[in-house]
């Protein structure tokens, strides 16, 4: 059974920082792509970053140059640094896992980041 777990999530003013997990259990970790996505109430689940199994990295615009996915396959774990908050990143941020060969890709519960202006 594939579990996704994020944590780190919180309250930050404007400017702060915070730092987001995804580990990641019965699945080979360093042979999936890892995603981080977030999502208002009511609108759609947007991408933010994509590590792949590689390590090449990519990144949404707006987060660009503020942002920092990596990841750390010993511990099956993903990271994401979140630097300059500003309170547009205010959502409920979700870790998606998608293993390069099964068919399915699988999602934490997600993870609430509230900035304060």
């Amino acid at each position: 059974q594939v579990q996704v777990a994020e944590s780190g999530g919180g309250l930050v003013q404007a400017g702060g920082s915070l730092r987001l997990s995804c580990t990641a259990s019965g699945i080979s970790f360093a042979l999936s792509t890892i995603n981080w996505y977030r999502q208002a109430p009511g609108k759609q689940r947007d991408l933010v970053a994509t590590i792949k199994i590689n390590g090449i990295t990519d990144y949404v615009d707006s987060v660009k140059g503020r942002f920092t996915i990596s990841r750390e396959n010993a511990k099956d774990t993903a990271y994401l640094q979140m630097n300059s908050l500003k309170p547009e990143d205010t959502d409920v941020y979700y870790c998606n896992v998608k293993h390069l060969i099964l068919p399915l890709d699988y999602w934490g519960q997600g993870t609430q980041v509230t900035v304060s202006s």
